[in-house]
């Protein structure tokens, strides 16, 4: 009887397919049963050919042997791991083995890892690939009754090799160029070396920022406070100031109206990295690595997804997972819960994976028994999950414009008819552990009841205030990850319009 080999990017997801597919027999480096044999690879096992092996020339680092352009890129068994690249080999060409299942990570480095060992080990049988964005048993039942062949993912794979192969010639070269030049060891790299220009450059204007003064004049009957916009030149502020004060202002435009804030998305990986540093602090790396173990361990969905929605047959999942919000979050009631699953629905939006969600089985086990690190991580994303669903934000706005000396002067007011998401997010922000406060970036103000268009203020007290200019504050990871994804959708926008290659959705599964 003919058999099925998968091969799984770690022992850990292997041990969980093996359980699935029924195969009992650990021989140590694969797991075998009747109908299927799983092994797995431990990370890379196969790279990219360092310099010195096209060349003896390239031993040495000399400034006249560059640029280094291999004609053909050549691989190479990675020696820490050669043992195991050399039982999946064997495995692989098996007299018994019919057929190959890709059960690496369902990503662009998950096809890199497969077909680096498919190639070298020469092997040619029938590929097919599981592609699964959750580790839960029915989800890994599904994904075997509905995988496709690997065709349909050669353009992942061709992206992953380019972008191998661009880091080699740009890390490889750069490095030795840099390293030569300057008699120091300088390492660059196709996406560290962008990020540290973006560094250096805010340091720059950090260390070169000089303030300057701004004035603002402030006028009040005593209930109201009413404020002129920046005025540059501090004697034409004094003036303002001792004409107004004492004089009559009029009340020339009184606006009200009823607005509203939608809910935020769920989480993609950059999103969910950024706000787990806001948060708690956590490093990008931290927290990458950190939603790898829950994504293992069963307890999230794919992390490495660009992606903030899910596909419409997803819809009552969604619907199951947030009536069980309730039982994991403390904070969260059931009369909380919104009915906006539509607004997370869009399945243009979804390439490759669905945007992170907390699992069934996690609502079944529940995160209390989680350390500390990776209870935090699971509320963020539940609560997201709460919100991205929830109602809007109501709020009534009221804008008052008052005129003074043939100057304006303006107030906002603002005041919460539905706090609706809004709810969530405060409780959530006052029971979570903050590395750094979290600014809130609009508050809460309300215009004395009383004022309408026409009303005469008299007299009025009038005052200079001074301000001054900030500069910009430094990088922290949330913001040089917003830095770096609005950089890199900007380069891509641009390269997209003018090649045809896709769209802004696209970018993380192409550079």
């Amino acid at each position: 009887m003919s058999k099925i080999l998968v091969l799984a990017e770690k022992p850990s997801v292997g041990r969980d397919l093996a359980k699935v597919l029924k195969c009992n027999n650990n021989k140590g480096s694969y797991i075998e049963g009747n109908k299927y044999i799983i092994t797995w690879a431990m990370g890379h096992l196969v790279g990219l050919m360092d310099p010195e092996g096209y060349d003896n020339k390239y031993k040495e680092w000399k400034m006249e042997t560059l640029p280094m352009l291999p004609k053909h890129m050549k691989l190479v068994i990675l020696k820490k791991t050669s043992k195991q690249f050399n039982e999946v080999k064997k495995q692989m060409n098996r007299g018994d083995v019919s057929e190959i299942v890709i059960a690496t990570d369902a990503g662009r480095e998950g096809e890199l890892i497969f077909q680096r060992v498919y190639v070298l080990a020469g092997c040619r049988k029938p590929v097919k690939r599981l592609w699964i964005s959750s580790m839960e048993d029915a989800a890994i039942q599904k994904g075997f009754q509905t995988m496709k062949s690997e065709e349909e993912y050669k353009n992942l794979c061709m992206a992953a090799v380019c972008r191998a192969q661009a880091d080699w010639l740009i890390g490889m070269n750069g490095t030795r160029a840099y390293t030569t030049r300057y008699f120091k060891r300088l390492v660059v790299g196709r996406v560290q070396t962008p990020t540290l220009a973006m560094l250096a450059e805010r340091q720059e204007r950090i260390e070169h920022f000089q303030k300057e003064a701004f004035y603002k004049v402030a006028l009040t009957d005593g209930k109201l406070t009413v404020v002129s916009e920046n005025i540059a030149n501090e004697e034409a502020a004094e003036l303002l100031a001792a004409l107004c004060n004492g004089s009559t202002a009029v009340v020339t435009q009184m606006k009200k109206e009823r607005k509203k804030s939608f809910p935020p998305k769920l989480y993609d990986l950059t999103s969910l990295q950024r706000e787990a540093n806001r948060y708690f602090g956590y490093t990008a790396k931290r927290t990458l690595d950190m939603l790898q173990e829950l994504y293992e361990e069963k307890l999230v969905t794919y992390p490495r997804t660009d992606s903030q929605f899910v596909t419409e047959d997803m819809k009552d999942s969604v619907e199951e997972l947030v009536e069980k919000m309730p039982v994991l979050l403390s904070f969260v009631d059931y009369g909380q819960l919104g009915h906006g699953i539509k607004r997370v629905i869009n399945n243009a939006k979804v390439s490759d994976h669905h945007a992170i969600l907390p699992t069934k089985e996690v609502v079944e086990k529940g995160i209390a028994d989680l350390p500390a690190d990776k209870k935090n991580l699971m509320m963020l994303i539940c609560q997201q999950l709460v919100q991205a669903t929830g109602e809007e934000y109501l709020y009534e706005q009221t804008d008052i414009t008052v005129k003074c000396q043939e100057h304006d002067f303006k107030a906002r007011g603002k005041i919460p008819v539905q706090m609706g998401f809004k709810e969530v997010e405060k409780a959530f922000k006052q029971l979570c552990v903050k590395a750094e406060p979290v600014e809130e970036k609009e508050k809460e103000t309300s215009i004395p009841a009383g004022y309408e268009e026409g009303m005469r203020l008299f007299p009025v007290k009038a005052e200079k205030t001074t301000h001054y200019t900030s500069p910009p504050k430094p990088f922290n990871e949330d913001t040089l990850l917003a830095a770096m994804e609005t950089a890199g959708n900007k380069e891509f926008d641009s390269e997209t319009e003018k090649k045809g290659l896709g769209t802004p959705a696209t970018r993380a599964s192409i550079i």
